[in-house]
């Protein structure tokens, strides 16, 4: 039989697919659907500090080949996730990874550090998308220095795995990679959503309340693919790759770009079967393909 397991900053993960934060919530909904326990692993929506209701609606809009979510963080507070959220996840025998937020370095350090002693979270993954309200609102992700500053400050809170989620909206993701990296970074998990809007003619208004919001789907696939192949080669820690994962074939290609795992986001929207049916297809190929462990296609692309 195929080895499909990956181990990925001392956390061994069954197989190599994991949901991403903001589109699969805590997993009530999908639980009703099929076991969560198949799953490599499951990231939770955005934590903070304290809870957030989230932008003003409309703020999901379909596009041509993906979808535009401004949800603005909506969530319960990470008390509220840890005392009712973690327990209830703790049932399945799947590894439980936080996503947090912040808006400044306070923020993201007291979320952490909240989370560091908890048994039922296997990792924490940073969102570094946000905007740090202390230096205009510039986004931490997208200047090397901040973020290491905030990697760095995180990682002194927790020894809990830190995997740090890249922002695309960069000139060079290679270069803030390499900057979390020396951070302190245990893996990093790419690409976050891109910048984008959609217009009504009709009413000649944005389709979403906040003008702007985050480009997810099958469209911004090319793009995911292209920066986890250069940061798979730029950095030693491992790579999560996601960005318009739809099917096995997609997960498959990011594997070969350079991905130790990734992450299954819109297509969950999509087909709630998504993930267990990318699982099936994964599993299938690397039989028909003869590949005796999944970490032999682990940057294996043809060039």
């Amino acid at each position: 039989m195929t080895k499909f397991s990956i181990d990925i900053a001392g956390i061994n993960f069954k197989n190599p697919v994991m949901t991403a934060s903001g589109t699969f919530g805590y997993g009530h909904e999908f639980a009703q659907l099929y076991d969560l326990s198949v799953l490599g692993g499951i990231v939770v929506k955005g934590t903070t500090i304290e809870p957030k209701e989230g932008n003003p609606p409309p703020r999901i809009a379909e596009t041509a080949a993906g979808m535009i979510n401004s949800v603005g963080l909506q969530n319960p507070g990470v008390d509220k996730v840890i005392a009712e959220e973690l327990p209830w996840l703790d049932q399945y025998d799947t590894n439980i990874i936080v996503n947090i937020s912040g808006h400044d370095e306070e923020s993201y350090c007291a979320v952490a550090q909240k989370l560091a002693n908890n048994p039922q979270v296997a990792a924490v993954e940073m969102n570094i998308s946000c905007p740090n309200v202390k230096c205009g609102g510039m986004a931490f992700g997208t200047d090397p220095q901040m973020a290491a500053q905030i990697t760095r400050a995180v990682r002194d809170m927790t020894q809990l795995p830190l995997i740090v989620k890249l922002s695309p909206n960069v000139t060079d993701i290679t270069e803030i990679a390499r900057a979390v990296e020396a951070a302190g970074a245990d893996a990093v998990s790419l690409i976050n959503t891109l910048l984008g809007m959609a217009i009504d003619v009709k009413s000649r208004r944005p389709l979403i309340a906040n003008v702007m919001g985050g480009l997810s789907g099958p469209a911004v696939k090319p793009v995911a693919l292209r920066m986890v192949y250069q940061v798979a080669k730029s950095i030693k820690i491992p790579v999560i790759g996601l960005g318009g994962i739809m099917n096995s074939e997609d997960a498959i290609a990011f594997m070969l770009a350079g991905a130790s795992a990734v992450q299954v986001g819109s297509a969950n929207f999509y087909d709630p079967l998504a993930a267990p049916k990318i699982i099936a297809g994964m599993e299938k190929w690397l039989a028909e393909e003869n590949v005796a462990d999944i970490r032999e296609i682990i940057g294996g692309l043809k060039i």
